[in-house]
């Protein structure tokens, strides 16, 4: 009973703070084990700490009465309830978690507004979200739900959001304006195939991990400070027409099979590196008109017929292209920026390998340069040709951890 449980607390704070609403939980956490054990906290307006409905309650929880929570609000390992609401709660100061709760159908707390982390995992029957909406949180994980939709969430700014294997989310558009952290997509609609992406008003972001979307729309986007990772995705085109540098991380875009188009116009730094491979599709390169500088290392995998970036003045790392068709005229324009010891004026510092007709283009992305007729080749292939395994070895490692971020 929530009786054994509160009771030293309110001997502890006496009548005075009982008279104000404020609830202090002894031991910091109650534990709520049926609807009587959740009414006896409704004359508490805040509870100082934290509820966990425990694994035996339901199928009904009603918490109305507190209109905050001071700690979290946690449904673990529970397969008995079906509907949690609250009339009154308006804040979460900790994490408002529902974890392994395969009967909970309904959530309904229309006055809930604010939480410092949300984490939904394994909630695989829920059908209706009531929130405020929520439109102050920090750290947003949804994974494995059968949700429709998130208009729950009223985001502007936060710091981590991943929602991965939703199989019925079908399309996430938000008023997002900034992302401290990471930007996690995996894996959801139907099949994994199907989600639909429009975030019209984020401006920047520090990573972005993009997986199995069929779009990803962000007009507004600036700045990335980290990284933007683009894997295995479905969308035909992608444009970020106001994107000017990512400041400490790379940009890759590998196996998205259907990308025809890709478009940076006003694009000019990288500070890392270029990775652009196994897009079968993608048959010209020819989306950075002023990329200017690249800190790392470019690696160009793929059925290009024209590879351009005709602004570079700086690659600190290798140069390393290869298609299945003819660059050959491409490669001339590269081979003019090869390091000096081959032959350039050394806008390249690493290793420079560019070739044409190469059979295993889309197959080879750790830069070897097998069946393929050289052409536009480096003259001194030996000269950087461990620094450019490592450093295409690395962007390999850089895309299967981000991928494996998302899972």
């Amino acid at each position: 009973m929530l009786v054994k449980n509160l009771l030293p607390a309110f001997v502890a704070i006496g009548s005075a703070a009982a008279q104000s609403g404020t609830c202090s939980i002894s031991g910091g956490t109650t534990t709520i084990n049926s609807q009587a054990d959740a009414t006896g906290l409704a004359s508490c307006r805040t509870v100082r700490g934290s509820v966990v409905i425990g694994r035996s309650a339901g199928p009904s929880i009603d918490l109305s009465g507190p209109g905050e929570i001071t700690g979290d609000l946690k449904v673990a390992d529970n397969g008995i309830i079906e509907t949690l609401q609250s009339s009154d709660l308006a804040t979460i100061g900790g994490k408002f978690q529902l974890k392994n709760v395969t009967k909970l159908t309904s959530v309904s707390m229309s006055k809930l507004t604010a939480a410092k982390e949300i984490e939904w995992d394994t909630v695989t029957n829920i059908e209706s979200v009531t929130l405020g909406p929520v439109n102050k949180v920090d750290d947003i994980r949804i994974s494995i739900t059968s949700l429709r939709n998130l208009d729950a969430l009223d985001l502007g700014n936060v710091a981590n959001l991943k929602l991965d294997n939703n199989a019925r989310l079908s399309k996430f558009s938000s008023n997002l304006r900034t992302l401290s952290k990471n930007l996690v997509l995996a894996s959801n609609g139907i099949g994994g195939i199907g989600l639909e992406v429009e975030l019209p008003n984020l401006v920047w972001a520090v990573e972005l991990d993009i997986n199995n979307v069929t779009t990803f729309s962000v007009p507004s986007l600036k700045t990335v400070n980290g990284s933007a990772r683009f894997g295995s995705n479905f969308f035909q085109s992608f444009s970020a027409p106001n994107l000017t540098a990512t400041s400490s991380g790379d940009i890759s875009f590998i196996g998205n099979a259907k990308l025809t188009n890709a478009t940076f116009p006003k694009l000019e730094a990288i500070a890392g590196g270029l990775t652009i491979a196994n897009n079968t599709n993608l048959d010209e390169l020819t989306g950075f008109p002023k990329l200017k500088s690249i800190g790392g290392a470019v690696l160009l995998r793929g059925n290009f017929e024209s590879v351009e970036m005709p602004a570079l003045d700086t690659v600190r790392g290798t140069f390393d292209a290869s298609s299945s068709a003819d660059i050959s005229e491409s490669c001339k324009a590269f081979d003019k920026l090869a390091p000096q010891n081959q032959g350039g004026n050394g806008v390249i510092a690493g290793g420079y390998d560019c070739t044409s007709n190469n059979t295993q283009a889309n197959e080879d992305t750790d830069g070897s340069t097998s069946g393929n007729d050289g052409s536009g080749g480096s003259d001194d292939k030996d000269n950087g040709a461990v620094g450019m395994a490592l450093n295409t070895g690395l962007f390999a490692i850089i895309a299967l951890a981000g991928f494996a971020v998302a899972l």
